[in-house]
């Protein structure tokens, strides 16, 4: 740098690779190269690039907590700046599968070493004495011997011509500082105060307001626009039909397109625009038919969803795992117990709806968007626009809520074309009821459980079926798998043209609630304690472990069992409720959640809720609490009221004065959340408690009521047959 400083390149999954179990990490400059930066500035300050999309899980404050506990700076030193979409220098700018603290954790921890060691070498040459010698401590280097002392700043410049090291140490856990402690947020000032993050917020010179107009219902196409009263309306600049995708495009997985076309209607103005959709006739076809690509030739209703998912759970389906010999442990079995559970299509309802700006030009695109993965979508654009890679530069906005809807790069795609089209500067808007009908919602799932006991009440036999619509959310080397010497595990898909995407620990979120519950029903069955039942499982899977993978760490399932159960018996349960425990492995955490469930206006409210967590190493506890007590809220509401409906096509619920969403006044009164203290690398927080939350709901409902729910969202499910008592 001119000014002088140091600015460290390193290679983000590179180091990944080099980083070893002995603590020692290899940081040779060309394994370094080209990709994110650190910078030490000469006032002492430090600067982290973060490379991963921000949408409220505060990666944006705990990455940097990782830097400067490895290079050994104050917290207060730190600064860091939301690094632009850059492939060449960042190869994996993806916030999403709760993966970017545990993917980022030995490549901030190995550059702050290496920055560190750096600074130690310089120190060590100006002063003629050994490196060894030396230390560090909030941003100085110190050598006790002379009792010197040196501010990084004034290291800067010379620690730039050092050499990088090929070999750094890294710190221990037990001399962690800063992290496990609790940072606040380092964008709150900025939130507060109301500056421009989102993508709402931003404005360019000559830029025009668009919105899409899409068809009522899955299933049908756009024929015709009549725009005749549209145009005649005030502010409005143009309308006209757009195709997200060329027809002979190869999606990739993150290419989501409800509709082959949608209407577009572009103005001055978001209140224009928006009274102007109103105006627009559009004609449509009917069913669009089974065209080759599995969609059904009817138009769907929830109805038929439900009666078409219990057909298909009677049907042949594909088998996944099998252990042992589960025909015959049935077929022997003294009794058998079966259960099936069901759950409806979900909308993400994020807090800001879709939006995107873009500018594209003959020989170029820039865009202003929130998206949790803009590597995935810049070939989707380079194709659909006609320009090189290199000619698109994706600025990264702040999310207003994403897990998993923002993975999806539609509107990036439709705000560039409607931009290439007009010429002009272009922010898209998408209105609420857009967003709620437009699709990628959560699946419509179905799981049917089997057990087989002998005589003595011995489970010899276990099967599990799921499926649903379009995809099934069977994991079949998770738990039970390998405690059970006869196992089975079926998966079947129904073809939809409803369109549906990640959601929140996606397919885990369902089939989570229903195997818990199914373990809870059958503890119950046979007259044990459901967390007892449990842990004899798991026991039984140490002793003598069944199959050739399964996906969890025994002793650590365990351990988020005991310390909920200990953790629960500390809890007073409030008079006149059910208390329900479960847990569960995903996304590399293990995560148990409790509820006590009561009445309040007549419905079932959550009192009070406990997460117990193993996710190693807690950076940020406060913000690592904060996600945790946010699941929590999010699968007890979703689990109690979260449900879309169809009728020929059409969703039925398109806002919040329809679709349901757990309220302030419906949150649980009481909310804890508990750590599994140990020193395992860290992984992930936003999504592996939002499973066992469901499941909980489910088990206290059965504890307070008596009976048992298979079919959410359950409050619908208690009312109608609470209901129907009354009338009998």
């Amino acid at each position: 740098m001119a000014g002088g400083g140091l600015i460290l390149q390193f290679n983000w999954p590179g180091a990944i690779a080099l980083a070893a179990d002995t603590g020692v990490a290899g940081a040779a400059g060309e394994q370094f190269a080209l990709n994110s930066y650190i910078k030490i500035h000469l006032d002492g300050k430090v600067t982290l690039f973060n490379p991963n999309p921000e949408f409220g899980q505060n990666v944006k404050t705990s990455l940097p907590m990782i830097l400067a506990e490895e290079l050994d700076v104050n917290w207060d030193q730190v600064q860091v700046e939301q690094a632009d979409f850059f492939p060449e220098r960042f190869e994996r700018q993806f916030t999403g599968g709760s993966q970017s603290i545990r993917r980022a954790w030995p490549v901030l921890r190995t550059a702050g070493a290496t920055a560190r060691q750096m600074l130690l070498l310089a120190a060590a040459k100006q002063w003629f004495v050994p490196v060894d010698e030396l230390t560090t401590d909030a941003g100085q280097v110190y050598h006790s011997k002379s009792k010197r002392k040196c501010p990084y700043g004034e290291l800067a410049s010379a620690a730039a011509l050092i050499p990088i090291p090929k070999d750094v140490k890294l710190k221990d856990v037990a001399d962690f500082k800063i992290i496990g402690s609790s940072k606040g947020n380092v964008e709150l000032d900025n939130i507060v105060t109301g500056k421009p993050l989102f993508t709402s917020d931003f404005k360019k010179e000559g830029m025009l307001i668009a919105m899409i107009v899409h068809p009522a219902s899955f299933g049908r196409e756009i024929i015709a626009i009549d725009d005749t009263a549209v145009r005649k309306m005030p502010g409005i600049k143009d309308v006209f039909l757009i195709e997200p995708l060329s027809k002979d495009y190869k999606k990739n997985g993150f290419d989501v397109v409800s509709y082959t076309q949608l209407a577009v209607i572009v103005g001055n103005t978001t209140w224009e625009v928006m009274q102007a959709k109103k105006k627009l006739v559009m004609q449509l076809t009917g069913a669009t038919g089974n065209t080759g690509n599995g969609k059904p030739d009817f138009l769907e209703s929830t109805g038929r969803h439900y009666t078409d998912m219990e057909n298909y759970s009677k049907l042949p389906a594909q088998v996944k795992r099998r252990d042992g010999d589960p025909g015959t442990a049935f077929k022997n079995a003294t009794r058998i117990i079966e259960r099936t559970y069901t759950a409806p299509f979900l909308v993400h309802n994020t807090m800001e709806p879709v939006s995107c700006f873009a500018d594209v030009t003959a020989d170029r695109a820039e865009l202003y968007a929130p998206i949790q993965a803009p590597e995935f979508i810049t070939s989707t654009l380079s194709a659909r626009l006609g320009l090189p890679k290199d000619k698109i530069k994706i600025n990264l906005a702040r999310m207003g809520g994403g897990f998993g809807l923002r993975a999806y790069g539609h509107h990036l795609v439709e705000a560039a074309i409607i931009s290439q089209k007009m010429k002009a500067p272009i922010k898209l808007m998408y209105t609420r009821e857009d967003e709620a009908t437009y699709g990628i919602y959560r699946p419509s799932y179905s799981a049917t459980y089997r057990a087989a006991l002998d005589k003595d009440d011995q489970l010899v036999g276990f099967h599990v079926k799921a499926g649903g619509i379009p995809e099934s959310p069977l994991h079949e080397n998770r738990f039970p798998a390998g405690a059970i010497d006869n196992y089975l595990a079926e998966a079947w898909a129904i073809p939809s043209a409803i369109t549906i995407g990640a959601f929140r620990a996606p397919g885990s979120n369902f089939i989570a609630c229903a195997e818990q519950s199914f373990l809870d029903e059958l503890a119950f069955e046979i007259k044990k304690d459901p967390i007892d039942f449990r842990l004899e499982l798991l026991q039984r899977a140490r002793e003598r472990p069944v199959g050739q993978r399964n996906d969890y760490d025994i002793d650590r399932y365990a351990g988020v069992i005991q310390l909920l159960r200990d953790k629960a018996n500390l809890a007073e349960r409030p008079k006149g409720t059910g208390r329900g425990t479960a847990a569960y492995f995903c996304h590399n955490t293990y995560a148990a959640a409790m509820v006590d469930i009561g009445l309040k206006n007549g419905e079932p409210y959550v009192v009070q809720a406990i997460a117990a967590i193993d996710c190693g190493i807690v950076i940020n506890k406060d913000a690592a609490i904060n996600m945790a007590e946010g699941a929590l809220i999010d699968g007890i509401g979703n689990a109690l009221y979260g449900e879309q409906l169809f009728m020929d096509g059409v969703p039925q619920k398109s806002n919040f004065n329809s679709y349901r969403m757990i309220r302030m006044n419906e949150s649980p009164a009481k909310l804890a959340v508990h750590f599994v203290e140990n020193q395992d690398n860290p992984t992930g927080m936003g999504e592996p408690v939002f499973p066992p939350t469901f499941a909980a709901v489910a088990n206290a409902l059965f504890s307070f009521t008596g009976k048992r729910y298979y079919r959410q969202p359950f409050v619908k499910q208690y009312l109608e047959e609470n209901v129907s008592k009354r009338k009998a």
